[in-house]
């Protein structure tokens, strides 16, 4: 059996623990349901046998494991309480006494700052919540931050960005272990989704466009249904009611960016759905709406540094 140690402290993300917690516990019953032996162990490790969660919830915890004990994969999550977890010498010391014990060392979500912290991070690539991303980077210049990727496996080091991006670490994690067919078969039973290559973006950007005042809401969902249509500034402005010029200056007022810039954003990110189910190029281009594979190629390589074909076979 795969021994896996997930850290818990006071004030830790619950999701943080519990996601990638129950991934395994999955991955265990899954197994088990087909007459197979549980492949891991799984145990909440704490230096006090309670803590409770930045949620509230209570967690019972065994005691931290002496070093020497071998362990095949220490998990040490994220949450409020993670600032002050840094400032804990024993913890921290902990921390990097295990991780020599362990055959791979994980983090979620600012978990990566108690890493950092216990110095296994240094020259290494590595994420975090996009919102810790600046204060890391002042705290931590030796490591090699990437703000946007879901997760970084960098030698037997994994990070992951926020929150629920730790149960696609996991899910990684198992297929390393177990094989494509048990990663997917947990991610069916878990209703994730979508299992999420590491190098995705942390969030949608539809999502980042709504970060505005809510007015362009209904329009960047028309949007969505209707990319490979007729989105030219005329529709957009008649969609919205308003004239060319006064919808233009109100969109850039509450997004940040022309309409262009923004639909070209909507129509890359579309695409790299569509390439990572394993669309071919050309009818990727044609649905999203790019008129033809050199103008989506274009846009892919000023926005995402590579082009479709590429992004299609790494993904």
């Amino acid at each position: 059996m795969r021994r896996i140690e997930v850290l818990a402290y006071p004030d830790v993300q619950l999701l943080d623990v519990s996601g990638p917690l129950q991934v395994f516990a999955s991955a265990n019953d899954f197994l088990m349901q087909s007459g197979e032996p549980a492949p891991y162990e799984i145990l909440v490790v704490a230096a006090s046998g309670r803590v409770k969660t930045s949620a509230g919830l209570v967690l019972e915890g065994a005691p931290l494991p002496a070093h020497g004990l071998q362990v095949d994969t220490l998990i040490v999550p994220g949450g409020w309480g993670v600032n002050a977890a840094c400032e804990d010498r024993e913890l921290v010391q902990w921390i990097a006494g295990r991780s020599r014990d362990a055959v791979r060392t994980a983090s979620v979500c600012s978990g990566a700052m108690l890493l950092a912290e216990a110095g296994l991070l240094d020259g290494r690539r590595a994420v975090t919540h996009w919102g810790r991303c600046a204060e890391f980077a002042r705290r931590f210049p030796a490591v090699r931050l990437e703000p946007d990727p879901i997760f970084i496996r960098d030698g037997n080091v994994w990070t992951s960005a926020g929150v629920t991006a730790g149960i696609d670490l996991a899910l990684s994690l198992v297929e390393a272990d177990l094989g494509r067919h048990t990663a997917l078969a947990v991610a069916r039973e878990l209703v994730v989704f979508l299992k999420r290559p590491g190098g995705q973006a942390q969030f949608s950007q539809t999502l980042k466009l709504q970060e505005g005042d809510g007015r362009f809401d209904r329009l960047h969902g028309w949007i969505l249904e209707n990319l490979g249509g007729d989105l030219s500034l005329e529709e957009l402005a008649d969609h919205a009611n308003m004239s060319r010029r006064s919808f233009s200056r109100r969109y850039r007022e509450a997004t940040g960016r022309t309409p262009a810039r923004a639909i070209e954003e909507i129509r890359i990110e579309a695409a790299r759905r569509m390439l990572e189910r394993g669309l071919p190029v050309n009818q990727t281009a044609r649905r999203c709406g790019f008129g033809s594979e050199e103008t989506m190629r274009r846009g892919f390589l000023r926005v995402l540094g590579t082009n479709p074909r590429d992004y299609r076979e790494r993904f």
